[in-house]
């Protein structure tokens, strides 16, 4: 896929932007448009000139959730079409591959995010929110329980309660109220929402090894279903190979010499 037709991608190293492009319907999903924001994200992981991805997206929206009439569509057999259709074998919900991307994925969230959307902002590694932002999970609205890896996301973010809360009422929230529960890491007013995002991936760029905070997220991520002797054991295999690559002396070498250290990039022999 080259061209899309619901998103729009660019990169300007090291940053790769997706914005989600059906304004008119405040971006909600399409199967379409599933398959090309993974393609999208497919692209940005491969490409070296990338060390970050942001998401966000075009109008008043971050994104609704699922279009009005994909949502009629999937629930009108039960999902079985779906369902049929997915590999088996695949991580299961909508944007829980993101979790396994070895690069940081920075949700930009302009707007409302809701249902899907709401799954979409959770899945990133972090979020910055527009102070105009919102966020609502819908679901059980729609006669559907907490979807897509929310039930285990959300209460890691915030206490079990206050995820049940959230939940159950489907109570819409805003960006500071998002930030004081733990869903948000920053506000900043909407003008300068994507200077802080691009900011961010390029702080991250300047300052870490693209390998190692890939690995980070790998260990931060899997150590959430672990216990602490297997977590330990895991992140101590990492440790003793991050210490024999070429990285870690050039890291060493830059502290010495007082300058920016020049770590290589994924898809450049890193990866």
């Amino acid at each position: 896929m080259t061209s899309y037709t619901d998103i729009e991608y660019e990169v300007n190293d090291p940053v790769a932007v997706i914005r989600l492009n059906r304004p008119e319907k405040l971006n909600a999903l399409t199967y379409h448009t599933l398959g090309e924001i993974r393609d999208a994200i497919e692209r940005a992981k491969e490409d070296p000139a990338v060390v970050g991805i942001v998401i966000t997206g075009n109008g008043r929206g971050f994104c609704s959730g699922l279009d009005s009439q994909t949502l009629t569509e999937v629930t009108s057999d039960g999902g079985q079409s779906r369902r049929a259709s997915e590999d088996p074998n695949a991580l299961k919900g909508m944007f829980s591959y993101l979790l396994e991307v070895p690069k940081p994925i920075i949700a930009a969230v302009n707007g409302v995010a809701a249902g899907g959307g709401l799954v979409l902002a959770t899945m990133c590694d972090i979020r910055i929110a527009a102070t105009e932002a919102s966020f609502v999970t819908i679901f059980l609205r729609r006669g559907l329980i907490a979807e897509h890896g929310t039930s285990w996301i959300l209460p890691r973010m915030m206490t079990p309660g206050r995820a049940l809360d959230l939940l159950w009422r489907s109570e819409r929230i805003g960006a500071e109220q998002a930030k004081e529960l733990g869903i948000v890491e920053f506000t900043c007013e909407l003008d300068e929402l994507m200077d802080r995002a691009r900011g961010y991936v390029e702080e991250v760029a300047a300052t870490s090894a693209p390998l190692t905070v890939g690995e980070t997220k790998h260990l931060v991520y899997n150590h959430l279903g672990m216990g602490y002797r297997e977590a330990l054991e895991e992140a101590d295999t990492f440790q003793w190979r991050a210490l024999e690559r070429p990285d870690a002396t050039e890291g060493a070498q830059a502290l010495v010499e007082k300058r920016a250290p020049k770590f290589t990039r994924l898809g450049q022999g890193g990866s």
